[in-house]
């Protein structure tokens, strides 16, 4: 038999690695951007074209590289980190495996330009596919610039699996966000199709959140420290009243490095218990600084995930130091049987003595004497003469009393007032009996023949509002209610990006957008039947589901935002309806096209016949 097992092709082992190093534009953006952190720079600046599709390009002021290093670090397994194995357990440094731009040159069209500090003239490599095309001199400046263009270009299939733009973006920022977050001493500058997006000065850890998520967020924020034998612990947790449903600004960093560990998480959540709505997810900034010996963060390709050697300790010591905080702050409930705080004393009252209020009082003030002496040096153009006293204003009322009619006098007593008898109406109208009721203000219950059905209000009101906002987009002719001030909103530059890509959509819907700033969305008119105060929960909804369905095609986005937004808008569970509420209710529901399941495709209602009945007696 002959021998079927032979060796691949440098060109496809460098694709094969590449699908697990880059898988989106997303991918590339952070290696570079570690690769810049590690380099030493204090400047990074990263320029994308079409959500990085078409460019990639990341521009830092670091070392740079000699002519040796550019043309050595696109080979696999070439790196300046580690030389042996016990390199691996000393890391403080982002990458070291050598592949990322390996895989980054084996599926796109790359070109580096880099220059030492000494240098009087850098270098210039280009790559196509792994194979290098030119490198020649060039004048650049000192530090790095490497760009990355058309990428999968020479896999197809994996270029059809990417998003829509829109998406891929989102992705990009996230990225930005992991790194900016874990290095505010650098500063950040990120272009998006010739716009910028961020502009991330040189700051502390706080004030780099802050610009990053918008400025409301530093009221937001309760300081978390803790430094122990095993680890340092520094950071920020969102105050309970911010948090959301979906697990947004939720970051954790170990010795600088992005992770995702739900198991921390759970230690988090654990600390928040009794503090969150039910579903809420609290949201937090936390570095966690450990001997890198203690841990292992070469267990995935993107070295997001990592193993850490005594989990149980770090996880009782984190829950601790998160609760300890909120109860420092009074955000929390905390014991503490030496101190009320009812009762501390400002710092100016501390050392003086208590004074004892005194009261006058004059035993001899008679609010009814007849004549009250009146202030001196007063005086009153118009006087009014005196009275008696104040009895005899109600003097002679024993008498009888007359009414005078022009030059007639008519006394009270005869007086006779009359009114139209009670006529019936002109259509009788009969007494109906309702037939719908409500159980424990969450379920309609309603008899049919020989039946009867159980009706969830919730899912019955999200089907018929589900088919009427979808109705409304596609005539749109969508009625809105003038606001008589606009509304002002906070949120992140990357979710008013966000909610900028859906604004057509929203009109549509009957909302009117004055304008869309860097951080801040002005509201001037919002659809019918829709309060004030809704607004703000109605859009984090939105946000936090399109976030989470991440929807591609344009008729799936529709779909998602209609889902999103009849789902804030139903009737929730625990309402009570009235009867003429409930009987609407039923026949709007009957009236939809599908009135059998909600949008989320969970039965509306269900039907119980009465043998089901007969047979419980």
């Amino acid at each position: 038999m002959a021998d079927i097992i032979q060796l691949l092709p440098d060109h496809v082992a460098n694709q094969i690695a590449a699908g697990e190093v880059v898988q989106r534009p997303a991918s590339v953006v952070k290696e570079l951007l570690e690769n810049a952190i590690d380099a030493g720079a204090t400047l990074i600046k990263l320029i994308i074209k079409d959500a990085g599709k078409t460019l990639v390009q990341v521009i830092d002021d670091g070392a740079g590289m000699s002519v040796t290093d550019a043309r050595l670090c696109f080979e696999r397994h070439a790196t300046s980190k580690i030389k042996t194995a016990e390199d691996l357990f000393q890391l403080h440094t982002k990458g070291f495996r050598g592949e990322a731009l390996a895989s980054i040159a084996a599926i796109a069209h790359v070109e580096l330009r880099t220059k030492t500090e000494n240098a009087e003239v850098g270098t210039s490599i280009k790559i196509e596919g792994s194979q290098v095309i030119s490198q020649e001199v060039v004048a650049t400046p000192k530090g790095t610039s490497i760009s990355v263009k058309n990428l999968f270009y020479n896999i197809p299939a994996r270029r059809n699996f990417l998003k829509s733009n829109p998406v891929e973006t989102r992705h990009v920022i996230d990225e930005f966000h992991r790194v900016a977050l874990a290095h505010p001493s650098v500063s950040f500058v990120m272009l998006n199709n010739g716009a910028e997006v961020f502009h991330l000065p040189v700051s502390n850890l706080r004030q780099r959140i802050v610009h990053v998520f918008g400025g409301k967020t530093n009221e937001k924020l309760v300081p978390v420290q803790e430094t122990t034998e095993i680890l340092s612990i520094t950071g920020f947790v969102l105050k309970p009243e911010y948090s959301k449903k979906s697990r947004g600004e939720q970051y954790f960093f170990v010795n600088d490095r992005f992770i995702k560990s739900g198991y921390l998480h759970h230690a988090v959540l654990s600390a928040f218990e009794g503090l969150l709505r039910e579903g809420a997810q609290p949201g937090y900034f936390l570095y966690l600084e450990v001997d890198p010996k203690t841990i292992d963060i070469n267990i995935h390709p993107t070295k997001t995930e990592v193993k850490f050697e005594d989990e149980h300790a770090l996880y009782a010591m984190l829950r601790s130091t998160v609760k300890h905080s909120l109860g420092q702050f009074s955000v929390g409930p905390v014991l503490d049987f030496e101190r009320d705080k009812n009762l501390d004393t400002p710092y100016d009252y501390q050392k003086r003595t208590p004074n004892m209020p005194q009261i006058e009082v004059d035993r001899n003030f008679n609010p009814f004497e007849a004549d009250v002496p009146k202030q001196k040096n007063i005086t009153f153009p118009f006087e009014r003469e005196k009275t008696a006293s104040w009895e005899s204003l109600y003097s002679g009322l024993e008498k009888e009393h007359k009414i005078i009619f022009s030059d007639s006098e008519t006394h009270l007593d005869t007086v006779e007032f009359e009114s139209e008898p009670l006529t019936g109406f002109l259509f009788q109208a009969e007494e109906t009996k309702s037939i719908t009721f409500q159980l424990h203000n969450k379920y309609l219950l309603t008899p049919i023949k020989n039946a009867f059905l159980v009706i969830h209000q919730q899912l019955a009101h999200e089907r018929i509002l589900y088919e009427e906002l979808l109705r409304t987009i596609t005539v749109k002719e969508a009625i809105s209610q003038q606001l008589l001030f606009p509304i002002t909103l906070h949120f992140s530059i990357k979710e008013v990006i966000l909610l900028k890509e859906y604004r057509e959509q929203l009109e549509d819907t009957g909302f009117v957008f004055e304008s869309f700033k860097k951080e801040i969305i002005s509201i001037s008119a919002i659809p019918v039947n829709v309060k004030d105060s809704q607004i703000k929960i109605i859009l984090e909804q939105l946000i936090s589901d399109l976030q989470n369905e991440l929807p591609d095609a344009g008729y799936s986005q529709m779909d998602v935002m209609v889902k999103s937004l009849a789902k804030s808008l139903a009737i929730k569970t625990g309402v009570s309806l009235s009867k003429e509420q409930q009987e609407h209710l039923i026949n709007s529901l009957f009236a939809c096209k599908e009135p059998s399941v909600s949008p989320t495709n969970k039965p509306t209602f269900v039907t119980i016949p009465l043998s089901d009945l007969d047979k419980k007696f």
